[in-house]
This record gives C-alpha cells, structure tokens and sequence, in this order.
C-alpha cells in the first residue's frame, strides 16, 4: 500500500492532469448548484416564513443537512486546491509526488464534516476522524443535494398551487362578506362556515405547505382539494348573495312579472274549467280528475314577498321569489295538462264526425249512398256522434263499423269490375 493509504499504483502525470481537469470541473458544477438552491425561490421563502409542523421539521433538517454539505464541499475543495498546488509546483513530477497526488485524488483524502469517530469504534491505533475520497465526497454531496432540493422543489410547488389561489378566495370571500352585510346586515351561517376553514387551511398553507403534499419524488403533488371545495362553496353562496341583490335592486320588476305569471295561471284555470264543462256536459263519462286551480294558493305567496321587501330581507326574498318562480311554472304545466285532457276528448268527438262525413262522401263517390246497409250504419254512428253527452267508446266503435263496410263494397265492387 502506499503512502497516500490506497493500493492503486501511483499515476501518471497524464493520468494526474486528466482527473485534476475533471475534478475542478465538478466543483465548479457543485459549487454552481449550490447556489442555485440557496437562490431557489422555494429556498427564500422557506427562509423568510413562520414555519410549523411538517414543513418546519423538514425544512430545519434540510438546513443542517445543507449546512453539513457546504462543510463537505469546503473540504473537498481544499484537498483538490492542495492537489493543484502540488502539482502546479512540479514541472515533472517525481515517483513519490505522483504517489501522493494519487492517494489525494483517489484515497480517503476528505475529511467529512463532524466525521469524529466515537469512542467505542475506535481501535488503539485507529483513526480518530472519518475520513472518504474525492469521488465518495461527490457521492455524499449528491445525495444530500437532491433530498435537500426535493424539500425546496416540494414546498415552492405547493406555494405556487396555493397561495395565490387561497389570496382569490379570501378576496372572494371578504367581497361575499361586504355583500352580505349591506343586504341585511344579518351574519350569514354558511359564509362564517366557509370563512372560518379558510382562516385554518390559510395558515397551513403559508406555515406548513408539506403537510398538503402528497407522494414523493417526481409523484409529489399539492392536494388543492380542500381549497377547491371552499372555493366552490364559496361561488354558490355568492351566486346567492348575487341573486339577493338582482332582488333587492329590481324588487318591484320581480313583483310584476310573477304577478303576470300568476295571472297567466289563473287564465289557464279559466279555459280549463270552461273545456272541463263544456266535455262534462257533451261527453258521456269523460273520466276527468277534478279541477287543479294553484292561483289562489300562489296569489298568498305572491302577498307574502311584499312582506320580505318591506322588512328589507333580500336573501330570503331571493329564494322564496326563486321558489314561487318554479312553482308558477309547474301550476301552469298542471293546468294545461288538464285542459288539454279535457279538450282532447271534445277533439276526439270533432274528428271521428269529420271521418264520418269524410267516408259518406266516399260511399257517394262509389255509387254506394242508397245502400241500406251503410245507410243504416252510417245513421247509428251519425246517432251516437250527434247525441250529448258522446259515448266516444261506441261512437269510434260504429265509424270503425262503418268505414270497414265501405271498404268491403268497395273491394267487391273491384272485383266484379
């Protein structure tokens, strides 16, 4: 073994020069990289915030951790400047220089950082302090690197996911909470609820930012969960509070227009009610349910907006006038279901006589009007159609008879012909 405590023979001037070459470049590399995590913007601000937590435990072992790797590069930086200087000082090196230039550059040359080895390791004659070579130095500083980056890289995407978006929610929510007390002045519960977990989720956001990171490595990934569904809760209560002021700036606009809606209704009732009793009158058995009249009922609600206006309680306004909006639209369809139940059996009527009339002309046109038979037929349907009330089931019973009767001549009549 040799001097410098690696077995490998000494190198060449050559092989010297060659590895010196390489090592300055990876220092510069390291030294570059460094930096560029100190100036990291994940790195200023871990720096300048209040921490707690997962990312305040993590982020103080990365600082020693970051600390111990500057001490290693330090000392790995003065063994490669002792190295340059030895070498720079011999124009050609003797066998015992290259020897030692050797153990430098490839033996346990580094001192590592608070390297003391403890007590009960130790031999009689050991070494008292660690010791690796420049290569198992670039290798322990790698390592540290990149866990230490990971924590930065970590904490300044979960920032970038988060705390602009938290800043437009809170913003939204202190405009939603300006709204809200100029319309009534009254606290308004789900808004406090959104406003109280966004004051909690705030301050794990801008303190401990790890603790929504989820996976590790390249899978790391903030979880915006939490402040998706608070800014989604947030725009309903705000599309609420939107509607509430739609309300109170254009109450009386409001006010009309489910006025006339709730006429309209009351129309509907009215030609309704006259086709259920012109066809409870004309048709037998009509088997129609009894009369839906909603106006009288929606009328009260109407009445009773006037009283939310008066008293200034917009929000409320807001919902009931929402909800007497769909329950006038629902009365209307129900009220024109049953006129035109009503009015489909008297059109039921009108169309089975247009098709009477329509196959007595075609029994004309065949020659076929003086027959008894169809005479007769056509008599009993003409019966049943004309006579009040309409028994509509016998009445398409006899036409069907009829038609069928007309069509049997006509197909003899072809026959013989």
């Amino acid at each position: 073994m040799n001097e410098s405590g690696t077995g490998a023979a000494p190198m060449s001037r050559e092989g010297v020069d060659h590895a010196l070459t390489q090592l300055r470049a990876d220092a510069e590399r390291i030294s570059s990289a460094l930096l560029d995590l100190d100036a990291h913007a994940g790195s200023r601000l871990l720096k300048g915030a209040r921490l707690t937590g997962e990312t305040w435990r993590r982020w103080d072992e990365t600082q020693r951790k970051v600390a111990t790797l500057w001490k290693l590069f330090d000392a790995y930086s003065r063994v490669l400047d002792q190295a340059t200087a030895l070498r720079a000082g011999s124009g050609r090196p003797d066998a015992d220089t290259l020897m030692i230039l050797t153990g430098m550059l490839t033996g346990t040359s580094v001192d590592l950082p608070d390297g003391e080895v403890p007590l009960d390791q130790r031999t009689l004659l050991g070494p008292d302090r660690r010791r690796v070579s420049l290569d198992e130095a670039v290798q322990l500083m790698s390592d540290a690197y990149e866990e230490s980056a990971a924590v930065v890289v970590a904490a300044d995407n979960a920032w970038s996911a988060l705390l602009l978006p938290l800043d437009d929610v809170e913003d939204g929510w202190r405009d939603a909470a300006r709204v809200a007390h100029e319309l009534d002045g009254v606290r308004h519960p789900e808004l406090d609820r959104i406003g109280r977990e966004l004051t909690a989720l705030g301050r794990i956001v801008r303190t401990d930012p790890l603790s929504l990171v989820t996976g590790s490595g390249s899978e790391a990934k903030p979880d915006t969960s939490r402040l998706d569904a608070l800014r989604e809760a947030l725009e309903k209560v705000r599309a609420e509070l939107a509607e509430a002021a739609a309300a109170r700036d254009g109450h009386t606009a409001l006010v009309d227009r489910l006025t006339a809606a709730i006429d309209g209704v009351a129309e509907a009732e009215r030609a309704a009610r006259a086709s259920r009793e012109t066809a409870m009158v004309k048709i037998d058995s009509p088997g129609l349910p009894d009369p839906v009249e909603p106006s009288a009922g929606l009328r009260d609600r109407l009445a009773a907006l006037a009283t939310l206006c008066a008293e200034g309680r917009w929000r409320e306004l807001a919902v009931r006038a929402a909800e007497l909006d769909r329950a006038v639209a629902t009365a209307l369809d129900r009220v024109r279901d049953d006129h035109a139940l009503s009015s489909g059996l008297l059109d039921r009527r009108s169309e089975l006589r247009g098709r009477l009339q329509a196959y007595q002309a075609k029994a004309g046109r065949l020659g076929l009007a003086e027959d008894a038979v169809l005479s007769e037929l056509h008599d009993r349907a003409r019966d049943l159609l004309w006579t009040a009330p309409c028994d509509l089931r016998a009445s398409t019973a006899a036409v069907a008879e009829y038609q069928r009767a007309i069509r049997a001549c006509e197909t003899e009549t072809g026959t013989r012909g």
